[in-house]
């Protein structure tokens, strides 16, 4: 942090070196109620010019004044005076923090095209690219003169890897942002840029009458590793890149989200610049803060801009350069690959352009692209990066996975920021550690995992919890694995298990999908399962949550009310017991007719079912002697009313068969599972050289049948199934009489 006396005020942007909130500010204010409407607003100028300042010096020199606490001391006096007084908050910091959701994204006009830029990997393909630019210079000059006598010089910066976008301002200040788009509209974004606090929301020096600058909108890598390991520790899937995070944040309806994004924004071109008559020294906004006046003509060349930028208050990357010709441009792009590593933000290589804005005019453009710009961009990082953090996930079971977040690399096409280590057992056994370079690859082309340690750089391989990352329990072992035993009072865990008791393969409560549940849970409405069935008590609070409203709300309550009094497999299966799935759930259901048959069964009792072993057994034993489950299944109870089930002993005609069902039948699927495992058969969901019949409805999926193909396994259609279980003398459809 700097001291006032190391602050030159020529490096001050936007408030006045005698502002007393600027440096060392005493933050012990009168109460609001003291001060007039004029005293209000003539501190609140000085805040809003302060703040302005600060947040250039934290987010874009990275050199900030004074300390956290401090800031938001001065943050939240501006947002009193402004609620307290009703000031005009237009273009305030305290509006750079979120606080609304949009209905959609609009369509806007770009001030000017914003292009792509040709690109290659090869030095060879850079340097046709400077031929070009020599030709047709020559031409537009003395049609005589030699390409090797054209003058030209290059300006040289890293091509980020973000989202790119339009900034709009007028009389410095910033009025709309739009997404790249399709060059000549893209959607406005205006609110989700606003809470970047790298984009100033008022210009600083001597900007033009209107500005329109391009920028990359990115999250730094490790505000991006941060905030995955924060993802992960709560259960969400981790972002893939940083690229796809900030592109998907920045297309947010909900600007609460977005502001919660660690964004940033780099400004490296000017797409408009148009000055007014010089003569303007009014405050013509009104809000008791002065406007510099007599803003000086565009510079003559690219760099000369980007220094303006920077003067105005934008973030623009340090990076930049002056290439004297084609081959310093080269050797700048093999400087920077050796450099990329250490940068704090993705770069997948270096942009090229003619420097001179006369040079440039006199190339113009194509239909897509600029002529008088190329993009040398580097070769993909294959397969080995780094561990830059290691994070361990917990499981709607208490199975705890770690997850090992990666520098992001190139793995068969796909970027990969995040891999698996499976267990504590394979972090032993690889001796992977944080720092350590790895090789990555996509087990079946899908899942990435770390196969091996290429280089080890850390003083020993990542240290497993021995506590639950989320609630604290002691982690217990089973052989390679590790699972947290607080079950449903675990949040993590209950959370999960919320989601699946709703889901198709639980309850099937429509309106309870994975974000909705996360909403309901921040919202403090539902922590366990049984706070569902208390839904309807809370319908006011649930209507007026950001997205839902009276119908959503009313609906959703329906939907629980309705599964009030479930069947007794469904509920089994809702309960999301570690290896319980819908068919092990029917056969419990079948052979004891009632939940509390089920939950007090000794482990004998529950093998004596079909298909149940010693390990299902104890697993469904333990999940019911556990206390913090048993709590939350007697409050459950206390809402729902499992129904009983009929206890089947059909027989064994079908006993030793195995049967796949695919497509839609004329009753229920499940039905026809149900009448196959009461007979003795077994009902799998996949394809196996252990399936005797794969049973084919209408609209059947591919796969299942290229298995069965693939395994030999005969197909029936419904009217051959039924023919088979009547052979056996047994009825299909039930009630059908056949």
């Amino acid at each position: 942090m700097s001291t006032p006396a190391e602050v030159d005020a020529d490096d001050l942007r936007f408030a006045e070196p005698d502002n007393p909130y600027l440096l060392d500010p005493d933050a012990d204010f009168a109460p609001v109620a003291a001060l007039d409407a004029t005293d209000a607003e003539r501190q609140a100028a000085l805040l809003r010019a302060a703040i302005r300042e600060h947040d250039h010096r934290y987010y874009v020199a990275a050199d900030p004044l004074i300390a956290d606490r401090t800031y938001d001391a001065l943050f939240a006096r501006l947002a009193s005076l402004e609620e307290a007084f009703d000031l005009d908050a237009a273009g305030s910091p305290t509006r750079s923090v979120g606080g609304t959701t949009l209905d959609e994204l609009d369509t806007v006009e770009h001030v000017a095209p914003m292009l792509s830029i040709d690109q290659s990997g090869e030095a060879d393909d850079v340097r046709e690219f400077d031929e070009r630019v020599r030709r047709a210079l020559a031409r537009n000059g003395d049609g005589d003169a030699a390409e090797s006598a054209v003058d030209i010089e290059y300006s040289c910066e890293p091509k980020f890897d973000g989202l790119s976008v339009e900034l709009v301002y007028e009389d410095g200040r910033y009025v709309r942002a739009a997404t790249r788009g399709d060059g000549r509209e893209g959607d406005d974004v205006t609110e989700q840029v606003r809470t970047i606090r790298s984009v100033p929301a008022r210009l600083g020096g001597e900007p033009p009458e209107t500005l329109a600058v391009r920028g990359e909108v990115f999250i730094p890598r490790d505000a991006f590793q941060e905030h995955n390991r924060e993802r992960v520790a709560a259960g969400k899937e981790p972002f893939a890149n940083p690229r796809n995070a900030a592109a998907g944040t920045l297309r947010q309806l909900d600007i609460d989200a977005v502001a919660e994004r660690p964004l940033d924004c780099f400004v490296y071109d000017v797409l408009g610049w148009e000055s007014g008559d010089g003569n303007g020294d009014d405050d013509s906004d009104g809000d008791g803060e002065e406007r510099a006046t007599g803003a000086p003509p565009r510079p003559d060349t690219h760099l000369g801009e980007l220094d303006a930028l920077r003067s105005f208050g934008f973030h623009v990357n340090d990076r930049a350069e002056r290439a004297d010709d084609i081959e310093a441009a080269v050797d700048y792009r093999d400087r920077l690959a050796a450099a990329r590593a250490d940068l704090n933000y993705e770069i997948d290589g270096v942009v090229i352009k003619a420097n001179d804005r006369a040079a440039r005019e006199a190339l113009g453009t194509k239909s897509r692209s600029y002529r008088w710009a190329f993009a040398y961009k580097f070769p993909a990082r294959h397969e080995v990066t780094t561990v830059e953090d290691v994070v361990v996930q917990v499981g709607r079971t208490g199975r705890l996975t770690p997850v090992a977040l990666l520098e992001p690399v190139d793995v068969g096409g796909v970027t990969v920021s995040r891999a698996t280590l499976h267990n504590p057992e394979e972090i032993e056994s690889l001796g992977v550690g944080v720092g350590d370079e790895v090789r990555v690859k996509r087990a079946g082309d899908v899942i990435p995992q770390v196969a091996a340690v290429v280089e080890s750089h850390s003083d020993r391989p990542y240290r497993f919890p021995s506590a639950c990352p989320v609630c604290g329990s002691e982690v217990e072992r089973d052989g390679p694995l590790a699972f947290c035993p607080n079950g449903l009072a675990c949040p993590a865990q209950a959370e999960r298990a919320v989601v699946h008791y709703a889901s198709r393969g639980g309850l099937d409560v429509e309106g309870l999908g994975e974000e909705s549940v996360e909403q309901l849970r921040e919202a403090g409405l539902v922590e366990t399962l049984p706070d569902l069935y208390r839904l309807p008590d809370r319908r006011e609070a649930l209507a007026a949550l950001e997205g839902w409203g009276e119908t959503s709300a009313d609906n959703l309550i329906r939907e629980i009310e309705a599964a009030t009094e479930p069947e007794l497999a469904d509920f089994l299966a809702a309960l999301g017991v570690h290896e319980v799935g819908e068919a092990t759930a029917r056969r419990l259901a079948r052979h004891f007719g009632t939940f509390e048959a089920v939950r007090h069964a000794s482990e004998a009792e529950l093998r004596a079912v079909a298909d149940i072993g010693e390990t299902v057994a104890r697993t469904v034993r333990d999940f019911f002697e556990a206390e913090q489950n048993a709590r939350v299944i007697d409050d459950l109870l206390t809402h729902v009313d499992p129904q009983e089930a009929e206890v089947e002993d059909a027989g064994d005609a079908l006993d030793g068969l195995t049967f796949v069902f695919t497509g839609s039948l004329s009753a229920p699927r499940s039905d026809a599972q149900e009448l196959v495992e009461a007979y003795g058969a077994n009902a799998t969901s996949s394809v196996s050289g252990n399936t005797d019949y794969l049973v084919v409805g209408e609209d059947p999926g591919a796969s299942k049948r290229e298995d069965a193909a693939a395994n030999d396994v005969p197909e029936l259609n419904e009217a051959a199934f039924a023919d088979r279980l009547a052979e056996r003398g047994i009825e299909w459809p039930p009630g059908s009489g056949n």
